[in-house]
């Protein structure tokens, strides 16, 4: 009866867990997306229209101008075939700069492709206003008593194409004294510079504020691009000495629909794997604020304190503005060159970024010698096993005398049957004689955790891990497993649910779980040997949405495992057949 009773437990206590991990990992962990499904940043084609705001009252500089004034929403080829345009072309981007209202409002990603398929196209950072789900930068001027240039104003451009060789300038005149110009220039990767000029040749001094902001109309649609616990997508910057990470809710929800800052490192809107930002000069002083729009459009938007221009003098400012891919090289790279102080931390690596970036460092070096990023995850795998021998084989020897022991611990269990505090008590004077710690077994199980966590987390934020392949079926090792068993591999028209969507990789995870769970001492508990018969079936479920990347990591580490214990049963014979005496 008490067997029929723990038999019931274990049941469902597997029951619970498998169905309270689709709600906590929805949550916590979210899973990546199919290959097939990668959206342009600039939105999908069921976004809202572009948002037509007003000049929010909080804005750090009161009067830079607001986004264009409304328009019917417009394919974005109809808009930029418009002209009045710049191009932009380097190596990582390609685009324009939009002379009316000097915007840089059209940018793809050269180097990165919406999904999977060859014939896909760039990814589409930023897109003009008037088109579906806007996204673009802007400089401005704010000032009393003359004229600034504003979101319609045509400016003159000298030069024909901003290029890493080639910058551009655009000038605009009020006819009241005041010229104002932007020296667009650009480096080979993300970086735009904007050195901003106002020269007073009028008889009267006149005080002027400039400032730099993005744009951004709707949030992300896709849930797998929504903000999580451990995903950060939305408002974030370096502000008030140190990293900040907000959400469009709390925009929406602050006093005056506003979050202000005294001061600025970098502002801007970050995505799972890109990152729009807006950054003023190395050790500039600026105020700074998110804003919630009207029309479901935010901003961020950076500003300087006024300045007097006196008659016959100019004055110039520098703003920056970093558009696309957050690679980690690329972010480092600016952190020590640029003087941006942690932009790396547009990558919310969390608290564990001392571990996971070291993680990411060496899996990205093993994928650039062997060319194939599954291998790559093979040969980590290989690497951390063979760091943690002396702690397997340590778990080993405690197995071992597990199974030495069990005879006694079954006569035990049989003795005591009826006095399960007596029992526990011969169980641990058993294990104090026999000098056996009963969980030195699970050392490598916990040291497994912040490693797997790690893993995940790179698979799930590191641009450089993003669509890469494995072999055969695998075409991206950081999205889930695409066959799955119950729509026959693709042949029903149907996707199952994520709680069902089991995929190869994840039989081959219960399998290699099962088979190491064979080779281990059986417990002494029944209700834990039901537990132990169950739970690799139960990891297949929990672990088949999950990222392929993970699967691989895991069914390798299983084997390993399997081969370590099969060659300590052959170098110590004994051990294996101890408990049939």
């Amino acid at each position: 009866m008490d067997d029929k009773r723990n038999m019931i437990a274990a049941i469902l206590l597997s029951v619970a867990i498998l169905i309270g991990w689709n709600f906590v990992s929805e949550k916590f962990f979210p899973t990546p997306d199919k290959p097939d499904v990668t959206r342009t940043v600039a939105g999908p084609e069921g976004a809202a229209p572009a948002a037509t705001p007003g000049q929010p009252a909080a804005l750090p500089a009161p009067g830079v101008p607001a986004p264009a004034t409304a328009q019917a929403i417009r394919p974005i080829e109809a808009v930029l075939g418009d002209g009045n345009r710049i191009p932009i072309d380097t190596p990582a981007i390609k685009g324009s700069i939009n002379l009316v209202g000097a915007r840089v409002d059209d940018i793809t990603l050269s180097k990165y492709r919406q999904t999977i398929k060859k014939d896909s196209p760039p990814v589409r950072l930023f897109a003009p206003a008037g088109t579906k789900a806007a996204y673009f930068a802007s400089i401005g001027w704010s000032a009393q008593g003359i004229v600034v240039p504003g979101p319609t104003t045509l400016w003159t451009a000298s030069g024909t194409k901003l290029t890493p060789a080639t910058p551009v300038t655009l000038s605009w005149a009020n006819g009241a004294g005041q010229t104002f110009r932007i020296e667009y220039s650009i480096d080979d990767d993300y970086l735009i510079t904007a050195k901003q000029t106002i020269a007073n040749t009028g008889t009267a001094p006149v005080a002027v504020r400039s400032g730099t902001y993005i744009d951004r109309t709707g949030k992300p649609t896709d849930p797998h691009e929504q903000d999580s616990w451990t995903i950060h997508v939305g408002p974030t910057g370096y502000l008030d000495g140190k990293s900040n990470f907000t959400n469009y809710d709390e925009l929406e929800e602050a006093a005056n629909n506003t979050v202000a800052y005294t001061s600025a490192g970098w502002l801007g809107f970050t995505d799972k794997y890109w990152l729009a930002a807006v950054i003023p000069a190395k050790g500039e002083k600026v105020s700074a604020a998110f804003n919630s729009l009207p029309g479901g459009a935010y901003r961020a938007a950076f500003a300087r304190d006024l300045v007097e221009v006196a008659p016959g003098k100019q004055v110039t400012t520098t703003s920056r503005v970093f558009a696309g891919a957050k690679e980690v090289s690329t972010l480092s790279r600016y952190q020590d060159d640029q003087g941006i102080t942690r932009l790396s931390n547009a990558i919310d690596w969390g608290w564990f970024e001392f571990f996971e970036v070291p993680i990411f460092k060496l899996l990205d070096w093993l994928f650039k010698q062997v060319g194939n990023f599954g291998v790559a995850i093979m040969v980590l795998t290989l690497i951390i096993r063979a760091l943690m021998f002396p702690i397997a084989q340590r778990q080993f020897g405690s197995m071992a005398q597990m199974r030495l022991v069990q005879p006694k611990m079954k006569a035990l269990q049989e003795r005591h049957k009826d006095d399960k505090p007596k029992m526990q008590q011969e169980l641990m004077k058993l294990y104090k004689d026999e000098k056996i710690n009963p969980l030195a077994g699970c050392l490598p199980i916990v040291i497994q955790i912040p490693i797997f966590y790690a893993l995940y987390k790179v698979l799930m934020l590191t641009i450089e891990m993003r669509h890469q392949p494995f072999i055969l079926w695998i075409k991206d090792l950081s999205a889930p497993d695409p066959l799955h068993i119950l729509n026959l591999f693709g042949l029903l028209p149907f996707t199952p649910p994520s709680i069902l969507s089991i995929g190869i990789l994840a039989v081959i995870l219960g399998i290699t779980m099962f088979l190491q769970f064979r080779l281990n001492p059986q417990a002494t508990d029944p209700v834990q040997q039901q537990v132990f018969k169950i739970m690799p079936w139960l990891f297949m479920f929990i672990m088949a949405p999950f990222a392929a990347g993970l699967l691989l990591y895991w069914i390798t580490n299983n084997l390993l495992s399997i081969a370590q214990q099969q060659w300590m049963y052959r170098k110590f014979p004994q051990l294996k057949a101890a408990p049939a005496k």
